[in-house]
């Protein structure tokens, strides 16, 4: 007998379980258990570990790990070719309507906040704002002058953009600049009317989190991990392919900083240590998009046992908030 999904007053679709919070908090373990527990499917809302051959550095669920449950939106795109929320939008919506006719739960799994803003909330950035000549541009002067002087541009002539991206994140004050220049108009402005014209999906979001100490703790063990399995080995497969550091691929967290010990820029110990600042940093600017949203319903996991007593508890939240209740075939044999 195959269980329905139930939501209050009708019988339909459940909204959206997205499970978001810092890199290295334990995400992926608790939406697999959330998968087991509600007969559902996961879709991965991370910008990185949609390219093929970015396994190690992205931390991307292996088959063992995802424990038979079905993951989307890995692997679905080559490191050289570009990618974007637009892109992965469409993709998105694809992989839902699949879950949804199968009749799963569907629970989003990520930290690219910029990803879940286009696929949840329905806040696609200006797609068709593409101008290369520009972006180089930019790049070439980042580069020569220092990223202080682009984001000092771009707070006068887009401070609202500006306000929201972090100084020292120059891929996303070129992005604005590129914008602005091509277009004559501020970004904010561009993303201002997306908000007026989007229906958001709906959803009920989870955050993760744990102390401070205790995150930065797993980052260094995972990046020791990561090193372990072959990191070094998969960054100069990547370089081998051509691949620089002008594909976004090679941008990903891990990736640069082995290209540059492999380009003999600095020791591996030097390398390793820059990964691990690097990743604390990035876990903050996640909460840093994170934290404002009052939707997100945090859950602090070192007050549980582990993943499986995390999605129980989860799980249960979810059915009590949205009247979903499901349990896997499993329960009806």
């Amino acid at each position: 007998m195959t269980p329905a999904l139930v939501t209050p007053g009708e019988t339909g679709p459940c909204p959206l379980l997205v499970v978001v919070g810092p890199t290295a908090v334990g995400k992926t373990d608790v939406a697999i258990e959330l998968a087991l527990r509600l007969d559902g499917e996961v879709l991965s809302a991370d910008a990185m570990q949609v390219y093929r051959g970015l396994d190690v550095g992205t931390d991307k669920p292996s088959l063992q790990r995802q424990r038979g449950v079905p993951h989307h939106l890995l692997d679905i795109a080559e490191p050289e070719e570009p990618f974007s929320a637009v892109l992965y939008r469409e993709a998105a919506l694809r992989a839902l309507a699949g879950v949804r006719a199968r009749g799963k739960v569907a629970i989003v799994c990520g930290g690219t906040g910029l990803y879940l803003r286009a696929f949840v909330d329905d806040l696609v950035p200006p797609a068709a704002v593409h101008a290369p000549e520009v972006r180089a541009r930019l790049e070439a002067e980042a580069a020569a002058a220092g990223p202080e002087v682009l984001y000092r541009r771009l707070q006068a002539v887009d401070p609202q953009a500006a306000a929201r991206i972090h100084p020292a994140n120059v891929r996303r004050v070129i992005r604005a600049l590129e914008v602005y220049e091509s277009t004559g108009r501020p970004m904010s402005a561009l993303q201002a009317e997306s908000r007026a014209r989007a229906r958001p999906l709906p959803a009920v979001w989870v955050g993760l989190t744990r102390p401070r100490e205790e995150l930065y703790r797993r980052i260094d063990e995972r990046v020791d991990d990561q090193v372990r399995r072959g990191l070094v080995d998969e960054t100069r497969r990547l370089l081998r392919r051509g691949l620089t550091r002008r594909h976004t691929a090679m941008q990903a967290l891990g990736y640069k900083e082995m290209a540059g010990y492999l380009a003999g820029r600095e020791s591996f110990a030097q390398a390793v240590r820059r990964l691990k600042t690097a990743t604390r940093h990035y876990a903050r600017r996640q909460y840093t998009w994170f934290r404002p949203d009052r939707r997100i319903h945090w859950v602090d996991l070192s007050a549980f046992e582990g993943p499986a007593d995390t999605a129980a508890h989860i799980a249960a939240w979810f059915a009590a908030r949205t009247g979903c209740r499901r349990l896997p075939p499993s329960a009806y044999t």
